[in-house]
């Protein structure tokens, strides 16, 4: 992990996006590159960790940089989970939106267990209307 560089301003394609989504095993749709495209370009925070010229995790967020910051994606490529990559993606998120802004996200059914490990408290005053597309 020493290695392990964190960037924010770096731009990636959309098939490096789907490639990456794909590694984590995280669920996105990957054959749709139009859409990822938009989900870069639509978002207010957008986070790579790089194991030289590979990319190897994003964090994904939007925000108004004033109360919440709904985090809509962390993902790491699956040879390089375990390793802190993604509480350190966080951390970046963190200091991109400062103390005063509440960092907010839906997580996948396999990573419940992971977010409360790395400082999030479980919420149960959420809700939903789930995407039909």
């Amino acid at each position: 992990m020493n290695n392990i560089m964190y960037k924010s301003d770096i731009s990636i394609t959309p098939r490096d996006l789907s490639d990456l989504f794909r590694a984590s095993g995280i669920k996105r749709p990957y054959d749709d590159l139009e859409r990822l495209q938009q989900m870069m370009e639509h978002a207010n925070i957008f986070i790579t960790a790089w194991d030289g010229i590979r990319i190897v995790g994003v964090a994904r967020g939007l925000t108004d940089f004033s109360y919440c910051c709904y985090l809509s994606d962390l993902a790491v490529d699956k040879a390089y989970q375990h390793q802190g990559i993604g509480k350190k993606l966080i951390e970046q998120v963190q200091q991109e939106i400062s103390k005063e802004v509440a960092l907010i996200l839906l997580s996948a059914p396999d990573a419940i267990d992971y977010y409360p490990k790395i400082g999030f408290d479980k919420a149960d005053n959420g809700f939903i209307i789930k995407r039909t597309k």
